[in-house]
This record gives structure tokens, sequence and C-alpha cells, in this order.
């Protein structure tokens, strides 16, 4: 049983309000499609991935053709988003095997514009056919569907959910709204002031830590949780922007509890294997910042 200590955690008020930037239309197209040939080490744009030994793999494969993939899992997505990744790590970290389909968001496939006709976002869960979107839903519809299955990412409790939520929509509203400008600022100053101020958003998720953990390894306790997978899909933009603007927001000296936890979950298995190594994360925001006319 995976304990949790979440009911420790305490609430704080916050804005709502969140502001999701957009690429030119022209630009966002060169930039992905780069990024699709370029960066995914030629990987067929669509493979099953598996915690599972290669035998096994193949023999789930075999069992989801002859009854017609009617549980298959699949999972719609691009490698560079954190959104994307806390489904896959949640995936992982629950043992579950799926189809992983990389999209290109500006030529959206005809699947995507099916599975997700409001929003055309990514990611989405397939789940015998039946679509799941919105990453934090995903990881709340993997935990009530496979009960069984790895770590539960909600706590048993109503208030320890209540406050699992609650951080997991500030990481969202809160630090990936103030991280944009480390990403797309047009100067390193901005850049870097965008940076300092990250890591005041992430001094207070040192306090949450303090309180979630109780002492243990995550913010889930004993075992990984919510905001443990919400919050570790940023990691390896995190990891990057030390190298994009001189300042290293995840530092040791000021948030010791949440550096120690980032190394701690970023090493374990199933996570590892899908954040995206800080050199490829560089060279396509290179690339994007060259499109752009950015410094």
């Amino acid at each position: 049983m995976w304990r949790t200590h979440q009911s420790r955690c305490a609430f704080v008020r916050y804005s709502d309000a969140t502001n999701r930037p957009s690429m030119n239309g022209k630009i966002r197209r060169y930039c992905l499609r780069w990024s699709s040939a370029r960066l995914l080490d030629k990987l067929d744009s669509s493979h099953i991935y598996s915690p599972q030994p290669l035998a096994a793999r193949a023999m789930a494969g075999r069992e989801a053709a002859a009854t017609g993939g009617g549980d298959e899992l699949t999972l719609l997505g691009v490698w560079t988003s954190p959104f994307v990744i806390r489904a896959r790590a949640a995936l992982n970290l629950k043992g579950l095997a799926y189809r992983y389909v990389e999209e290109d968001l500006t030529t959206k496939s005809d699947l995507l514009l099916a599975s997700n006709p409001v929003h055309g976002k990514v990611p989405v869960l397939l789940h015998g056919g039946r679509p799941v979107c919105e990453s934090r839903l995903i990881l709340e519809y993997l935990d009530e569907a496979f009960p069984a299955r790895g770590p539960r990412l909600l706590a048993g409790d109503p208030y320890g959910r209540a406050a699992a939520r609650f951080w997991a929509s500030y990481v969202d509203d809160k630090l990936f709204s103030t991280w944009i400008p480390v990403y797309s600022g047009r100067t390193r100053e901005d850049r870097a002031e965008a940076a300092r101020r990250v890591a005041g958003v992430l001094e207070e998720l040192e306090t949450a830590f303090r309180e979630c953990s109780g002492g243990a390894a995550f913010f889930g306790g004993g075992g990984v949780g919510l905001v443990d997978v919400v919050l570790g899909g940023f990691l390896g933009w995190l990891r990057a922007s030390e190298a994009m603007c001189g300042v290293r927001v995840v530092d040791p000296a000021t948030t010791p509890l949440l550096a120690a936890w980032a190394d701690r979950f970023g090493a374990l298995d199933g996570v590892r294997e899908v954040i995206p190594d800080v050199q490829r994360l560089l060279e396509y925001n290179r690339m994007r910042r060259a499109l752009l006319g950015l410094p």
C-alpha cells in the first residue's frame, strides 16, 4: 500500500489566470517538423512503449492484436511538452503498455482532431478507442481505471486529494506561466529575470514539499503522488533553464529538498526514459528562437 502524508498540506491563494503562448503558424510548422525529424532519433511516430521485457512486450502486442485492441492504450503527444511527459511518466510508473503517437500540431492528424475536437491539443489518451483529454484528467483517470497498477497518485482521504489537486493546479497555473518567458524572452536579461521569478515559485513548492511529504521521499509521502508527476513533467525544461539564461532555478542552496526530490524522481524507472535530455531541449530551443528572430 502506498502511504501518503498529503493531509498535512496547507492551502494558499493564487491567481487562476494563465496565458499560454502560440507561435506564428509558418514558424510552428517548421519547428515541429524539424523537431520530429531531427530530434526523435529517427523513431517511427507511432511505437509501443512498455516497461516489460521485450519478450513479454511482444506477447502483449500479440494478445492486443488477437482481441482487436479493445482495451488498448494509446497516447497522442509531442515530445517537448511537459504535459505529455507527465502522462507518459504516469503510464510507465503504473507499468501499463501503451502505443505512443508523436503528433505534428501544425498538421494535426484526423485521429487527434476526432479525439479532441474542442481544443485539438495534446496529450490525449485513448483507452479502448475512447478519448480522455487534458493531462491532469488523464492522471486521475489512470488512477481510477487501473487502481491495482503501480502507485496510487491520489490520497485515500478527501483532504489529501484536495491538497494534491491544489498544488497540481499551482504548478500549472503559477509555475508554467512564470517559466514561459524563460523560454521565449527576447533578451538574456529578460530570460534571467523570469528565471529568478521561477526560483521564487519553486521556493513556495519547497515549503509545500516539506509539508506534503511528511519527511518522506515524495510529495505523495512514501510513494509517488499526483504532484510528483505533475511537477516532474517540467524537470527537463527546468534543468535546461540554467543554460538558457544563466540562472539555476532548481538550486540546492535555496531549495535543497526540492533539488534532492528532482534527482530522486528523475531517476525513477519509467520517468528518466521520458524526460528529454537537456542538450536536445537546448538544440530545439535554439532552432525555435532562430526561426522567430530572437537572439
